[in-house]
């Protein structure tokens, strides 16, 4: 027999189907799996700025689960409580924590920091305690925008000072010195140039002559008998030593004449009887002269 509803159950069954279809796409568009076993836990914080249903849960950078709820804790103050669901495997030793991290694009995350120095492990339904790092815009706005504040008043005074420096014609005489000091240092390498590309070569050649030369009066100095040369110089200091032996000697001629007193002495009675003889001459002369013209 053929069941026959009428409309208006029909209408409510539709829309029955039509809403669990729309919260299991929703939680699916969300990555929640509604028919996937997880472990429920709380990570109490104390602020949960950027944090929503749906973000992530990591543990050493790999996806194990989603925030499922937020809500604030109104039986103490300054406590927020954020549910959490992850895969049904994983365990989460006692002592871990949850760090909540920004991100530029996503929000925030969840990363859980596992205590691997126990071995006993967290009950689904437990809480683990949440902490909030530093970010990076907390820290500039901590530590650096008091500074910079602080550092704002100055600025006036060294603006200032940055003017009048600017303006000193001390300034403008500087850069006309530099000026001028680049243009005697870019004729100088013009100069510089000129003299390598023209002095330079005609240098290198004369030294490669020079060097070409020199090669050559070592190639004649390598061909000289220098043993011969030698020999010849030692017989030439012999034979001068023997001459000079012998001059010193008094059984030649020339020893005698160099060596012999009597010889001096009779050549200055010789040269004094000559010069008596002419002086007598000069006095008497017809005692050695006599003219007759007949």
């Amino acid at each position: 027999m053929k069941m026959k509803f009428s409309k208006e159950v029909t209408i409510g069954l539709v829309t029955i189907i039509s809403l669990t279809l729309l919260y299991l796409g929703v939680n699916y568009l969300k990555g929640i799996n509604l028919f996937r076993p997880v472990n429920r836990y709380f990570v109490a914080c104390t602020n949960v700025k950027d944090v929503t249903i749906s973000s992530p849960v990591y543990v050493e950078g790999f996806k194990v689960g989603l925030v499922r709820n937020i809500f604030y804790d109104y039986s103490t103050t300054n406590r927020i409580l954020v549910e959490i669901n992850l895969e049904k495997s994983m365990r989460i030793n006692r002592g871990s924590y949850v760090s909540l991290e920004k991100t530029l694009l996503s929000g925030a995350e969840l990363h859980i920091q596992l205590n691997k120095y126990v071995d006993e492990y967290l009950q689904s339904g437990d809480t683990i305690e949440g902490r909030q790092p530093e970010s990076l815009m907390s820290t500039v706005q901590d530590q650096m925008l008091p500074q910079v504040m602080a550092l704002l008043p100055k600025l006036d005074s060294i603006l200032a000072g940055l003017q009048v420096l600017v303006n000193h014609p001390a300034l403008t005489q500087s850069l006309e010195n530099i000026e001028r000091t680049t243009a005697g240092l870019e004729q100088s390498s013009r100069q510089l140039n000129r003299l390598l590309q023209r002095d330079v070569p005609a240098i290198a050649g004369n030294l490669n002559t020079a060097s070409a030369n020199f090669s050559a009066l070592s190639g004649d100095l390598r061909t000289l008998d220098l043993n011969g040369t030698v020999q010849s110089l030692n017989q030439t200091i012999g034979n001068l030593n023997q001459t000079t032996a012998k001059l010193n000697a008094k059984d030649n001629s020339m020893g005698l004449l160099l060596n012999d007193t009597s010889l001096y002495q009779n050549l200055n009675q010789t040269v004094g009887s000559a010069n008596n003889l002419l002086i007598d001459f000069k006095q008497n002369p017809k005692r050695y002269v006599r003219f007759s013209l007949f």
